[in-house]
């Protein structure tokens, strides 16, 4: 009888692996005759499978069976630590991509979540009340993410130092907030706070934050204002009233072709018209700022609506107009 090569034994394996991700109680000889073999066989696979650390138990009954539980380790060869905990974080942001892959990022963080050893699911779970906007990606460090989740978890007040936008700290003292949920918008990580000392509400950037420890004493939650953190962080980007829009939206056709306005758009959005022209929706703080918004793509510009987008640009032609007219002058300040 010829003797089973080790590609086929480990092809057999990872099959069975699997099998094993995809139902919770596999009977031994529903097992073999998926796989084609004999139910010793199936023994001597889940054995090994074993001794590589992957936690397969016997599950007793009159069938006997096998079932696939989390262990006290990650099989090895497969993830380290920090790896899984970053899968965990990115899968989690996939599953909100809005890319047509939620589905297939579900399975996957079922699959991982399935063998996690409880440490690292511990970690993982403190980012349970994180909410996620479409098409964010985590750019904070994920220690830093996990540390404010795990706050926002405990509800325990949280200490940090907060650096500027030039990478230097603020150089005050540390700061202390109520944490209540970490939203991503953009392709950054926000933290949505309740701040005692000024008894208002402040979003910080996650990628700015430096935790220190131990975390203050637990607070209760208060409702963030719109009762929905997402709403709430569009309307401290838009001035929205809690909408999530911007309070100035306009349409207008750019002479460029869509794939040379669409990497530039943000959250507004673009359609192509033909091979040189382009639909593009888009939203601004003001009209005027949407007029000089849309001037940024150096392309004629036929304004779709609504009659305040081209009073704005009316606008902004009488400013530049008086801007080049003007006599060259010194600086403030000199």
């Amino acid at each position: 009888m010829p003797t089973t090569s080790s590609a086929e034994t480990s092809g057999r394996m990872l099959a069975m692996l699997s099998l094993l991700q995809v139902r919770r109680d596999w009977p031994g000889g529903l097992l073999a005759e998926r796989l084609g073999v004999s139910e010793r066989t199936v023994r001597r696979d889940v054995d090994r499978l074993r001794d590589l650390g992957y936690p397969v138990r016997a599950v007793k009954g009159p069938d006997g069976g096998y079932r696939l539980e989390a262990g006290s380790r990650l099989p090895p060869l497969l993830f380290d630590d920090d790896q899984a905990v970053a899968l965990a974080v990115a899968l989690r942001g996939a599953v909100a991509t809005g890319a047509g892959i939620e589905e297939a990022a579900m399975r996957a963080l079922a699959t991982v979540g399935q063998v996690l050893p409880a440490r690292l699911r511990a970690r993982i779970d403190g980012l349970e009340s994180t909410t996620v906007d479409r098409a964010a990606r985590p750019q904070a460090d994920p220690d830093v993410l996990l540390a404010i989740g795990a706050a926002v978890r405990a509800r325990e007040e949280l200490r940090f130092d907060y650096r500027s936008p030039s990478g230097a700290e603020d150089g005050g003292p540390p700061r202390r907030v109520q944490p209540h949920h970490l939203v991503a918008r953009g392709g950054r990580w926000y933290l949505v706070a309740w701040v005692p000392g000024h008894s208002d509400w402040r979003v910080y950037r996650a990628d700015r934050i430096e935790p220190r420890v131990p975390n203050g004493p637990r607070f209760t939650r208060r409702e963030v204002p719109f009762g929905d953190p997402v709403a709430f962080l569009a309307d401290r980007f838009t001035g929205s009233s809690g909408t999530g829009t911007w309070p100035c939206i306009g349409e207008a056709v750019l002479h460029r072709p869509v794939g040379e306005v669409l990497p530039f758009v943000g959250d507004g959005t673009v359609e192509a018209v033909d091979d040189d022209r382009c639909l593009l929706r888009l939203g601004a703080w003001s009209w005027v700022a949407l007029a000089a918004s849309l001037t940024r793509f150096d392309a004629e510009i036929v304004v779709v609506g609504p009659p305040e987008l081209r009073d704005a640009f009316a606008e902004l032609a009488r400013r530049a107009a008086r801007a080049a007219a003007s006599e060259p002058g010194p600086r403030p300040g000199r």
